[in-house]
């Protein structure tokens, strides 16, 4: 443990050193994608598969293991439901910090199937990160407001036919598909302008998680619930991990079925799409009673 040392002394070392695990797995990661592109040969792509979600559980490892060097952490993790490493899950969790990627990546070894992310398509070009989600099969979205398509009517859909693509891919392994359901990270400032109605989260998207669920063709059995919570760093929690402040990370996790009810056509069937969206808004608000009793008070990125 080095968190006894001056945050200005802890904040460098920990970022390079983050920065050179991110850069190693990376490297690994983008050079397997690149031998996967070359050879598409089945079994090869299936065995270099693998051994890509066991880079990226060696990543999250050796990110784990640096911060509790660095920091003094409490790690709080429960679970209700049983979990299977040779499933399909639809994991949906609140999102605070850039943290969040890592802490789930480590929940998952040895429990669950390696995670994939929905990735915003502007990361594609940041170094180690876009190429290697590329490697890893996760999808790149590009989200269209409502106003650009109506500029350009061409491009409706095509967030959702690229969803499609990727998620026949994870048909082949079991894969834990994850979904931040407010599509972006949490911050007061985010909170007021979406005026929203829940005192820990953004409103949430339904749309992704009910497309996720039809497209699977039944493969996701269950959903996974997860809460994320770090009761004691108000601030910015990335800054206070790199200084050696962060304190207590609390991860809770209940395992839903997927019912009938939940598939449907979100995009044609008005009837499902508000009853969905109902279903996801009260299934919202608990959690963000549940976030209210884990913190006692309010709290941002």
């Amino acid at each position: 443990m080095l968190s006894f040392l001056p945050g200005f002394v802890l904040l460098p070392i920990h970022f390079l050193l983050q920065c050179f695990n991110l850069a190693f797995w990376g490297t690994l990661i983008v050079l397997m994608g690149l031998i996967k592109l070359i050879l598409p040969v089945p079994p090869l792509t299936k065995l270099l598969n693998r051994l890509l979600n066991n880079c990226m559980a060696g990543f999250a490892l050796c990110s784990v293991s640096l911060i509790n060097l660095f920091n003094k952490v409490e790690w709080q993790i429960h679970t209700q439901g049983q979990l299977n490493a040779k499933g399909w899950y639809l994991m949906m969790a609140n999102h605070i910090s850039w943290l969040d990627i890592v802490v789930l990546m480590h929940f998952a070894t040895g429990r669950i199937p390696a995670t994939k992310f929905f990735i915003k398509r502007e990361l594609l070009w940041v170094p180690f990160i876009g190429l290697g989600a590329w490697a890893l099969d996760m999808p790149f979205m590009r989200r269209y407001s409502q106003q650009f398509v109506a500029r350009h009517p061409h491009l409706k859909g095509k967030d959702i036919e690229a969803t499609r693509k990727s998620c026949q891919k994870f048909q082949q392994l079991p894969t834990t598909m994850v979904n931040f359901v407010e599509g972006t990270r949490f911050t007061e400032q985010k909170h007021n302008a979406k005026r929203s109605p829940y005192r820990h989260l953004l409103p949430p998207k339904a749309g992704g998680v009910a497309f996720t669920l039809a497209t699977m063709d039944n493969l996701l059995s269950h959903i996974i619930d997860v809460t994320l919570v770090y009761p004691d760093n108000n601030g910015h929690v990335m800054m206070d991990l790199l200084c050696g402040r962060l304190k207590k990370v609390i991860i809770e996790v209940q395992v839903l079925p997927v019912n009938t009810d939940m598939i449907g056509d979100y995009q044609n069937d008005a009837v499902f799409r508000a009853s969905f969206q109902q279903w996801i808004n009260r299934y919202w608000h608990r959690k963000d009673q549940r976030i209210q009793e884990l913190t006692g008070n309010e709290w941002n990125n």
